[in-house]
C-alpha cells in the first residue's frame, strides 16, 4: 500500500498514504501473545468449517498481508491511543499529504477520488471504509464499516459482513449494497491511481444488506485486499441523481467521523466532527477523532505561510524547510513557551524524493546522459549551504528502509535478477548505484568532466560553446516547480548544467497548470516526493511499470517502461513471506537505480513539529504513522493560559 505523497522536503521543499521495519509494541511480548491469539482464533473458524462439511474458509477480525495480527479479536483499543481522551476545540494546520488529485496549494472541488478537479485535502476523512489500518503494524487492518471478514482458502473471494448501525450522515443505512457499487465505481471511473491498483479487483455483489462478496482475479497482488477494504464507502442513492466524475463543490453524502463544514476555495477547509457518529466507540476508533473542528489551511508561498502560523492563524505546523526550522522559530510565542517545538522519530521508510527525468522525451533515453545530469548535481554544497547540514542524501527508491539495496545481490537476489542479465547493466550484479560525492564546493570539477565525458558518448557534444543532440538541435531542458521555495535548490543545478554547455531554465507555474502539466507528462524534469509502506505490492505498478508510463495521472514520471522492472514487481506482489518480499524489493531498487532516471535529493529520518500549547498526546507514538491529528485532543486547561484567536 502506498502511504501517500508528502510535502517535498526542502527543502525549499509532500506520497499515498504513506513504513518499513517491522517492531514489536511496548509490552513487546503481549504483541507477540497477541498475534498468537489471533492467529489461533483464524485456525479455530477453518478447523470448525472443515468438520461442518463447508468448503474452508478463514473468518477474522481482520486483515494483513501475511495473516499476522497484532489484536485479538476482542481488543478495546489500539495501544497508541488514550482512550478516554476529552472531545472538542480545533485543528488546524498546512496539511503535509494529498491524495489522488488533492493540491497542497488550492482547491477547486470536493471530489478526491478522480482526476478530474483540483480537491480539498482531508475529504477522505467524511467517508468510512470497510476496515482500517493499525498504526502499529506493518500492514494490519480491522473492521470498520465491516465487523468481520471471511475469505477462501485461495484469497480469490472475500465476503465482509457490514456492521449493524453503519450510516450516513443523513441518517440512511450503511449497507452492502453501498459498499458493492463504491468498489465497482471506482474501478470504472476512479483516479488512475484507484482504478489500476484494482487491476486485480473482478468485482463485488451485495449478497444482501449485511454482506458484500468481493472476487479477485488469479493471482492478485497481494495487497489488493487491503486496498479494497480501505476504500471509501459511497452513498448508492446519493449518485443516483449525480455523476460521479464530475469535478465540483458540491457537498458528498459521508459516513466517517467527521463533515464538511465551512470552506473557501483556494484559503482553507474545515471539518466538523460528527457527535454522533456510530463508529466512535469502536476499537479501530476510540481515543481518536478528537477534535469538534479540523482546519487546513492554504498558502501559496512558504514564507506567508510561516508568518501564518507565527501570528496564530493555525496552531499546528510540521516543517519541511531546514531555514526556517534553523533561523526562525525565534519569536516571541516560542521564546515564552506558547509555542513548543519537537523532533520525533520517523522510522517508516523516507521513500524517494528527487528530480524525476522524463524519460518520455528523445533528449534523456539514454542513461548516460541521465547520469551526468546526476553529476552536475552537488548534494554536499546544497545541504551545507542552504540546508544547515540537515539531511542526509537519498539514493534509494526504498531509502531509510529494509528493502533497500546493499552489497552484490545475494543468491536470491540474484536468481531474480538472471533472467534479465542480456538487458541489464553489469552493475545490477555488482554494488548498486550511488550518487556520487562531491567536493562540496558547488561546482565539482571533476564530477562536471565526468558528466562531459559521459555526454560526449552519449552523442551529445559540444559545437560553438553549446551542448548539442544527435540531431544537431541544443540541449535544452525545463525544471517545472509550482512554488518558488524550491528556486533557491535549483540554481546551482542549473548553473552547473551550463558549465556543461546545456541552457537549463527554471518554471514555476500555478499549482492548476502544474498538477495538469504533471498528469499530462508534459514536463522535461519536475520535484516530487513519494513513499511506500512497510508491505509494497500492487501499487508499485502505478510508479514504475510499462502500463503506468503511458498512464495519463499515474505517478510514473520517469515514464519507466522496463519488462525486468515489470517482472521485479510481479516477484514482489507474489512474495509469500515477508523475507521474500525484501529480497525482491532489493532486486527492484537495483535495477531502478541502475536506470539513473532520477536525480536523487535527500531526506530526515524525523519529523520537525511546532505548534501552539493547547494539545495533549498519547505519551506512546505508533510505529507506522505520525498520528497527528489523529490521536492528539484539546487541551482546555492549557488553552486558558494561552489566548487563541477567535
Amino acid at each position: 500500500m502506498v502511504v501517500g505523497r508528502r510535502e517535498s522536503r526542502e527543502d525549499g521543499g509532500p506520497v499515498i498514504a504513506v513504513l518499513s521495519r517491522r517492531r514489536l509494541l511496548i509490552g513487546g511480548t503481549g504483541v507477540i501473545g497477541a498475534a498468537s491469539i489471533a492467529s489461533k482464533h483464524q485456525r479455530l473458524i477453518s478447523q470448525a468449517n472443515a468438520e461442518d462439511g463447508r468448503a474452508e474458509t478463514i473468518e477474522s477480525h481482520g486483515l494483513s498481508a501475511f495473516g499476522d495480527l497484532a489484536y485479538p479479536p476482542d481488543f478495546p483499543h489500539f495501544r497508541y491511543v488514550n482512550p478516554s481522551t476529552p472531545k472538542g476545540g480545533a485543528f488546524s494546520q498546512v496539511g503535509p499529504d494529498r491524495l489522488y488529485n488533492q493540491n497542497f496549494l488550492t482547491f477547486n472541488s470536493l471530489n478526491t477520488f478522480i482526476l478530474k478537479g483540483d480537491a480539498a485535502q482531508g475529504m477522505e476523512l467524511t467517508f468510512a471504509s470497510l476496515m482500517v489500518r493499525s498504526g502499529d503494524e506493518p500492514d494490519a487492518m480491522y473492521g470498520l464499516a465491516a465487523e468481520k471478514v471471511r475469505r477462501s482458502a485461495d484469497g480469490l473471494t472475500y465476503q465482509f459482513f457490514i456492521r449493524a448501525g453503519a450510516k450516513f450522515h443523513d441518517g440512511s443505512p450503511l449497507t452492502a449494497q453501498d459498499v458493492a457499487f463504491s468498489l465497482n465505481i471506482l474501478k470504472e471511473k476512479g483516479h488512475p491511481l484507484i482504478s489500476q491498483s484494482l487491476r486485480d479487483f473482478v468485482g463485488a455483489k451485495a449478497d444482501d444488506d449485511a454482506r458484500v462478496t468481493v472476487s479477485f482475479a488469479p493471482k492478485r497482488g497481494r495487497d489488493v485486499p487491503l486496498f479494497v477494504a480501505g476504500l471509501p464507502i459511497f452513498s448508492r442513492a446519493y449518485y443516483t441523481a449525480r455523476p460521479f466524475d464530475e469535478s465540483t463543490l458540491d457537498i458528498p453524502l459521508g459516513s466517517g467521523p467527521y463533515k464538511v463544514g465551512r470552506f473557501e476555495p483556494g484559503r482553507y477547509m474545515e471539518y466538523q466532527r460528527v457527535k454522533d457518529w456510530w463508529g466512535a466507540d469502536l476499537p479501530v476508533a476510540r481515543g481518536q477523532n478528537n477534535f469538534d473542528t479540523l482546519r487546513f489551511e492554504y498558502y501559496r508561498d512558504r514564507d506567508v505561510g510561516f508568518e501564518g502560523f507565527s501570528a496564530q492563524s493555525y496552531l499546528f505546523r510540521e516543517e519541511f524547510t531546514s531555514r526556517f526550522w534553523a533561523t526562525r522559530y525565534d519569536f516571541p510565542a516560542v521564546k515564552d513557551g506558547r509555542v513548543q517545538r519537537d523532533e520525533i522519530p520517523d522510522d517508516t521508510p523516507s521513500g524517494a524524493q528527487g528530480w524525476f527525468i522524463n524519460t518520455r522525451r528523445r533528449k534523456f533515453a539514454d542513461p548516460r546522459v541521465r547520469e551526468a545530469l546526476n553529476n552536475a548535481f552537488d548534494f554536499e554544497w546544497t545541504n551545507k549551504t542552504i540546508m544547515y547540514g540537515s539531511y542526509k542524501r537519498t539514493v534509494s527508491v526504498f531509502q531509510n528502509s529494509e528493502m533497500m539495496a546493499h552489497g552484490t545481490p545475494g543468491p536470491e537476489e540474484a536468481a531474480l535478477l538472471e533472467p534479465f542479465r542480456a538487458q541489464l547493466p553489469a552493475e545490477v550484479f555488482g554494488e548498486p548505484y550511488t550518487p556520487p560525492v562531491s567536493d562540496g564546493s558547488g561546482e565539482d570539477r571533476a564530477l562536471l568532466r565526468k558528466g562531459a565525458a559521459l555526454l560526449g558518448e552519449a552523442g551529445c557534444p559540444i559545437q560553438n560553446g553549446k551542448r548539442v543532440l544527435a540531431d544537431g538541435q541544443p540541449f535544452t531542458l525545463e525544471f517545472l516547480i509550482d512554488e518558488p521555495s524550491f528556486q533557491p535548490h535549483h540554481m546551482p543545478l542549473i548553473r552547473n548544467l551550463k558549465a556543461l554547455g546545456i541552457d537549463a531554465t527554471l518554471r514555476i507555474v500555478d499549482p492548476v497548470q502544474y498538477r495538469a502539466r504533471r498528469d499530462d507528462f508534459d514536463f522535461d524534469i519536475t520535484i516530487d516526493r513519494f513513499s511506500f509502506s512497510s508491505t509494497p505490492g500492487d501499487s508499485l505498478r502505478s510508479f514504475f511499470s510499462s502500463q503506468a508510463a503511458a498512464l495519463k495521472g499515474s505517478n510514473n514520471l520517469a515514464g519507466i517502461a522496463d519488462p525486468a522492472v515489470d517482472a521485479l514487481i510481479e516477484s514482489i506482489i507474489a512474495a509469500e513471506s515477508r523475507a521474500a518480499l525484501v529480497t525482491a524489493c532489493r532486486a527492484l531498487d537495483r535495477v531502478i537505480r541502475s536506470g539513473r532516471y532520477w536525480i536523487p535529493n535527500w531526506y530526515k529520518a524525523s519529523h520537525w513539529i511546532a505548534y501552539w500549547d493547547v494539545f495533549g498526546r498519547p505519551p506512546a507514538q505508533p510505529r507506522y504513522f505520525r498520528a497527528i491529528p489523529e490521536t492528539w485532543w484539546y487541551d482546555s486547561d492549557k488553552g486558558a493560559k494561552i489566548r487563541l484567536r477567535g
